[in-house]
């Protein structure tokens, strides 16, 4: 087999042949680093979701606390003011 001349088309043929095959190689490389950075992108959402739900559930389950505590302070200055009464 010889090796065509440039000036052939078969040779021009050929060539382009070889650049189709390089293209094709680097955009299946491309595609697949998007791709891959979709999969990614999807993970992080979903992460980032668990988070704010968990975030959600610590607020809803916080809420309560400044209550109780209000509650404490005010059954122990009516402790405080019964002791007080009871002793004079």
């Amino acid at each position: 087999m010889t090796i065509p001349t440039p000036s052939d088309p078969a040779a021009v043929a050929v060539e382009l042949e070889k650049l189709r095959g390089t293209m094709a190689e680097g955009f299946a490389r491309v595609d697949g680093s998007l791709a891959l950075l979709v999969q990614r992108g999807d993970q992080t959402d979903k992460a980032i979701a668990d988070h704010e739900a968990r975030l959600d559930a610590l607020e809803r389950n916080r809420w309560p606390l400044p209550s109780i505590a209000a509650l404490v302070a005010v059954l122990g200055l009516i402790f405080s003011v019964w002791q007080y009464a009871t002793r004079t």
